[in-house]
C-alpha cells in the first residue's frame, strides 16, 4: 500500500483526548473479557515500511494518551533478524517523543518485544506464542496486525491460526488492502480467511473508513432534516468523490504498477465513501446494520465498462523547478519499460434504485496533479422558474475529507448594492471551527482503537468486498488484456482534460469562478 508520510493532524491535546474517551464509551461492544484482562498487540512485517510509517508511530500516540488497554504489551515479527532497540532505531524519525514526553517513550519501547521468525514454518510461530505467554496473565486478548505482502497472507494466517491464537481470550486480525485483485483472488482469500476465523474476528482496514469527516457522513445525512428530503434523484443532479496527490510514485512505481490507481484508491477508497453517501437509512448505528445498507447499494450498481472511463498516466514538467516533477511516470527506474499502468481514472457509477436512478456518481482520483485533496462533491439541480437572468450557480454541498476537515454548502446571495446581482457564498461549517481546540484523531489510531473495543462499523465485510470486486474486476481485466493507451498529463495539472468533459456530459457544471477557502479562525470567545 502506498504510504502517505505527511502528518494529517496535530497532537494530542486534553480537549480532543477527552471527546475520544467519551466517545470510546459509547462504542465499547459487550464482551465478556474482565477488566484486568491482559492484552498483546502483535505486527507481523514489523521490519516494513507501513510498520515503521504508520503502525508503530500509532501504537505510539495511543500509548503516550493512555488509549490502549493498561499493560499492553507488542510484539513484532518478521524475517529479519532484529532486536528492540535495532527497530527502534528504524523507527527513530517516525516515533518521536515531545519535550516532557522521553520518559513516556521508554515505557513505550521497554513494553515491545521482537520474535525474528519465517512466515511459513509453524516452529517459529510456536516460539513467538511462547514469547506472549510468557508476557501475559490471564484472560489474555491477542491482536494481530497483518501488516504484509499479500503473497504471504494464506501461510501467515495459516500458522496464526495453528499455533498463535488466545486459549482464554479473544483473538482479533487486523488484514491490509489489497484484498486481493479481482473477485477470483479476492474470493481465493476470503474463503481461506473463513476457514480460519469467524466474521467477528475479522477487522478488513481501509485507512478511508477512519476519517473523520468520511464517518460524519451517516451524521450529516441522517440526523438533519435540513438534508434527508433533498438527498436523492428529485434535487440533486451529480455526485463527484475525488482524490488527489500531488507527487508521483516517488520510486515505488514498481509496487504501484502491479495494482495501479484504480485497484490502489478507487475500488476501495472511494466506493465506500460512495457507499456511506448513497445507502439508505440503517436502522440502526450498529456495525452490521450499516454494513447491510453499503451491501444493498453495491448491489444495485451495475459493473464498470472501459466506456465509462477516462484513464490518464503523467508525464514530467520540464518546466518545473521541482526535480520530481521533471520525471514522469515511466521515468521512474522501478516502473516497467513502456507501462501503460494508470496514473488517474475518473468513472461514471449509476446506481440502480428508487432514490439515485439517472443520477451518476462521479469517482476522480490521481497521482501527480495539483493539490492534495479528498473530497465529496454534491451539486444540486438548477433553481426552476430562473428570475435572475441566468445568474444562478447550481449549490452545492461539499465535504472535504483532507486537507482542512470541513462541510461547506456553496449558495447564492446577494451582492451589496442597489441591484439583484447574485455571488457565490458559503454557508461554512468547518470542522475546526467548531472544535478549534480539539485534536481531531489519526485515521489508523481511530481503526486500532475500534479493534480493541470490537467495534467492526469501519471495517470491510466480506460480501461488501465480492461486490466491490464485481463491480470492478470486468473492466481491470479488460484494462490488462487490450492494455489501452492512457492519455498523458502533466505532473502538476489537473490531469486530462478528457476527464472534466466526462463530468461535464454526466451533469456536472463547473464554473470555474468560485474557489473555498479555509477560514483563518477568530480567538475564542
Amino acid at each position: 500500500m502506498p504510504l502517505r508520510t505527511e502528518s494529517e493532524c496535530p497532537e494530542g491535546n486534553p480537549e480532543g483526548l477527552k471527546l475520544l474517551r467519551d466517545s470510546l464509551k459509547k462504542v465499547q461492544i459487550s464482551t465478556n473479557s474482565p477488566t484486568d484482562a491482559s492484552h498483546v498487540f502483535v505486527v507481523f512485517g514489523a521490519s516494513g515500511d507501513l510498520a515503521r510509517k504508520k503502525i508503530y508511530p500509532t501504537l505510539w500516540a495511543l500509548y503516550r494518551d493512555s488509549l490502549v488497554p493498561k499493560g499492553t504489551q507488542i510484539f513484532g515479527y518478521a524475517r529479519s533478524k532484529l532486536s528492540v532497540s535495532q527497530l527502534r532505531e528504524k523507527c527513530v524519525g517516525t516515533v518521536k517523543a515531545k519535550e516532557g514526553e522521553e520518559d513516556l517513550l521508554e515505557q513505550f519501547w521497554a513494553a515491545n518485544h521482537y520474535v525474528a521468525g519465517s512466515y511459513d514454518t509453524q516452529r517459529d510461530f510456536e516460539l513467538l506464542n511462547q514469547e506472549m505467554v510468557a508476557a501475559e496473565r490471564g484472560h489474555a486478548n491477542r491482536l494481530f496486525y497483518l501488516a504484509l505482502p499479500p503473497s504471504v497472507f494464506k501461510p501467515v494466517t495459516s500458522m496464526l491460526k495453528a499455533a498463535c491464537m488466545s486459549p482464554t481470550g479473544w483473538t482479533r486480525v487486523i488484514v491490509e488492502k489489497p484484498f486481493g485483485k479481482d473477485s477470483a483472488s479476492s474470493a481465493d482469500l476470503s474463503d481461506h480467511l473463513k476457514k480460519l476465523f469467524s466474521e467477528e474476528q475479522l477487522y478488513r482496514i481501509d485507512h478511508y473508513l477512519g476519517k473523520e469527516m468520511v464517518q460524519n457522513l451517516i451524521s450529516l445525512r441522517f440526523g438533519n432534516m435540513i438534508f434527508g428530503p433533498t438527498w436523492n434523484r428529485d434535487s440533486i443532479a451529480s455526485v463527484t468523490i475525488t482524490f488527489k496527490e500531488p507527487f508521483g510514485t516517488q520510486g515505488r512505481g514498481g509496487y504501484f504498477d502491479e495494482f495501479g490507481i484504480i485497484r490502489d484508491v478507487m475500488q476501495n477508497h472511494l466506493l465506500q465513501i460512495l457507499c456511506l453517501a448513497a445507502m439508505e437509512k440503517p436502522v440502526t448505528t450498529s456495525p452490521d446494520d450499516i454494513r447491510d445498507e453499503k451491501v444493498k447499494v453495491l448491489k444495485a450498481i451495475p459493473s464498470l465498462s472501459l466506456s465509462s472511463c477516462v484513464l490518464g498516466q503523467y508525464c514530467g514538467d520540464p518546466d518545473s523547478e521541482d526535480p520530481d516533477a521533471r520525471l514522469g511516470y515511466l521515468e521512474d527506474p522501478t516502473v516497467p519499460e513502456g507501462s501503460s499502468c494508470p496514473t488517474f481514472a475518473a468513472a461514471v457509477l449509476k446506481i440502480n434504485n428508487e432514490r439515485w436512478d439517472g443520477v451518476p456518481f462521479m469517482l476522480k482520483c490521481g497521482k501527480a496533479l495539483n493539490e492534495r485533496k479528498a473530497e465529496v462533491r454534491i451539486q444540486y439541480k438548477d433553481v426552476p422558474g430562473d428570475i435572475f437572468n441566468g445568474g444562478t450557480v447550481r449549490n452545492e454541498l461539499v465535504i472535504r475529507v483532507q486537507p482542512n476537515e470541513s462541510v461547506y454548502v456553496k449558495v447564492m446571495t446577494k451582492t451589496p448594492g442597489m441591484s439583484f446581482n447574485l455571488q457565490e457564498t458559503e454557508l461554512d461549517l468547518t470542522y475546526k471551527s467548531r472544535y478549534r481546540d480539539a485534536r481531531l484523531p489519526e485515521a489508523y489510531e481511530r481503526l486500532i482503537l475500534d479493534v480493541f473495543v470490537g467495534s467492526q462499523m469501519h471495517f470491510v465485510r466480506s460480501d461488501e468486498l465480492a461486490e466491490a470486486w464485481r463491480i470492478f474486476t470486468p473492466l481491470l481485466h479488460t484494462i490488462e488484456k487490450d492494455k489501452p493507451q492512457p492519455i498523458k498529463y502533466k505532473y502538476g495539472s489537473r490531469g486530462p482534460p478528457e476527464a472534466d468533459t466526462l463530468t461535464m456530459q454526466n451533469n456536472f457544471m463547473y464554473t470555474g469562478m468560485y474557489k473555498w477557502s479555509a477560514p483563518v479562525h477568530s480567538p475564542s470567545k
